[in-house]
């Protein structure tokens, strides 16, 4: 009876084996075909308008309208607020300090915790020999570990080396908040500066460009009257051809003027938030007090070398190829680490099935003896490499402060004539641009008027001239 209950149970476990190995089987095929099936996935037509559609209603909802004429100031303020890529400068700043946040917990010990599972189909049966004669042992074999089993531990390991490079990664974080601040900063200044430029332009546009527009149609029926004129050869050819000429340059000139006014509105719109295309409303300055820079070039100079975004830019990135190489030195020392773990095993021939374990480890790469120069020296390059990028840059800074203040002198000189020639040559403002037209019609062939005269007949009110260049 024993003998086919023994029978039974070995037919039984033989089914349950045969059956964990075709359902091993069956997976690791089923894997094997999911991982060999895998190719690129191009977007749908419907999947890439859905991203367009959410992405347009996220844009709308937080777009604030515009319902009244605008201030400089106002749309400084707009888009300082609704830019999107001003908004994702910010955005890389947040996620540079929730890098740098959690590069903090890096530096703590590591706390692990695992279970797990054992089963084998047959059981772990151990024969053993005679220590002093080597001859097989006369006892039954024995089994001295359970067929199935829960296992379980937790664990605390603390690396002084990971401590000190988590330590380092942590300044190079904390240095990369600083870099994303600046970038920031450079993106805001830049905004500015593009919506004060572009503010001029469209506000040029709204009050210029019917004219400059009138002035182009009038200037081509001139065009064609002096072609009929060569046609019927009422003059000798040379007088009619450099006419033509010369009105063709002035056309060019006013249809490069008419083609920056058109586009004026639609890059103020982008800069601030607006939704391309609407038409804004813009409110022109009552007054305008343009001085002369009073500050000497060396104060200028050390203002400029100590907030130029772009130059702490470069010592942040210096600091952190410095920090860079205390962790190439710092990955060349051994490794001590300590372990201390609480550990459990369900195994029913363990007496003591739960129990403590605490240890010391040193360890240390022999490679790091060779590739160690290696490292140092290359770190020590970029390090040098930084330095001289933020000396050039330092050069670069000064050229800048020096031309932009050539290029304001030059401006307000512009800027100061264009308001002589107007009171000049213009005193009543807002005098049409087809005067150009008429002066060229007037003067005839042989003194057509000059791009000189171009600019003040299309607009002799000398401040949007000004404000127009």
């Amino acid at each position: 009876m024993f003998a086919v209950l023994s029978q039974s149970m070995t037919f039984n476990e033989g089914r349950a084996s045969n059956a964990a190995k075709s359902s091993g089987a069956a997976v690791l095929l089923s894997m094997l075909i999911t991982g060999c099936a895998i190719a690129p996935k191009p977007l749908t037509s419907s999947e890439m308008s859905a991203v367009v559609s959410t992405d347009r209603a996220a844009i709308e909802k937080t777009t604030v309208a515009i319902s009244s004429s605008i201030t400089l100031e106002e749309a400084v303020a707009r888009a300082l607020k609704q830019n999107l890529d001003y908004r994702t400068r910010l955005m890389e700043q947040s996620l540079a300090a929730g890098q740098l946040d959690a590069s903090k917990y890096d530096m703590l010990p590591r706390l692990l915790t695992s279970a797990g599972y054992t089963w084998r189909d047959k059981e772990n049966i151990r024969d053993s020999i005679d220590s002093v004669t080597g001859a097989p042992s006369l006892a039954n074999p024995s089994i001295s570990t359970d067929r199935t089993r829960a296992t379980a531990d937790i664990g605390l390991s603390w690396s002084i080396l990971d401590f000190g490079v988590s330590y380092y990664n942590a300044n190079q974080n904390a240095d990369r908040l600083l870099v994303a601040n600046e970038r920031r900063r450079k993106a805001m200044h830049l905004l500015i500066q593009n919506v004060r430029t572009t503010y001029w332009r469209a506000l040029a546009a709204q009050r210029l460009r019917n004219e400059v527009q009138s002035t182009i149609q009038e200037a081509e029926r001139a065009l064609t009257d002096s072609r009929k004129m060569l046609a019927d050869r009422i003059r000798s050819p040379a007088e009619p051809l450099r006419y033509q000429r010369n009105l063709l340059e002035n056309l060019r000139l006013l249809e490069n003027v008419d083609r920056e006014l058109a586009v004026a509105e639609i890059e103020l719109a982008t800069l601030i938030g607006a939704k391309p295309g609407s038409r804004i409303r813009l409110v022109e300055p009552d007054s305008f007090a343009f001085k002369a820079l009073s500050s000497n070039v060396e104060k200028m100079e050390e203002i400029a070398l100590l907030n130029n975004a772009d130059l702490r830019e470069q010592v942040y990135s210096t600091r952190i190829a410095a920090v860079e190489t205390r962790k190439a030195l710092l990955k060349l020392l051994p490794n001590l680490s300590f372990d201390y773990g609480y550990k459990y095993d369900g195994d029913k021939y363990l007496i003591n099935q739960v129990w403590q374990e605490a240890g010391a480890r040193v360890a240390f790469n022999l490679f790091n003896l060779l590739s160690g120069p290696a490292q140092i020296r290359a770190a020590e390059m970029n390090v040098t490499a930084n330095e001289a990028k933020r000396m050039a840059l330092q050069m670069a800074v000064l050229s800048q402060l020096h031309l932009a203040r050539y290029y304001y002198d030059d401006a307000l000189k512009q800027y100061n004539r264009a308001i002589a020639i107007s009171d000049d040559r213009a005193p009543a403002r807002g005098v049409r641009a087809k005067w150009f037209v008429i002066a060229l019609r007037q003067v005839g062939p042989d003194q057509v008027a000059t791009a000189d005269n171009l600019e003040t007949s299309v607009c002799p009110n000398g401040v949007m001239v000004s404000k127009l260049m």
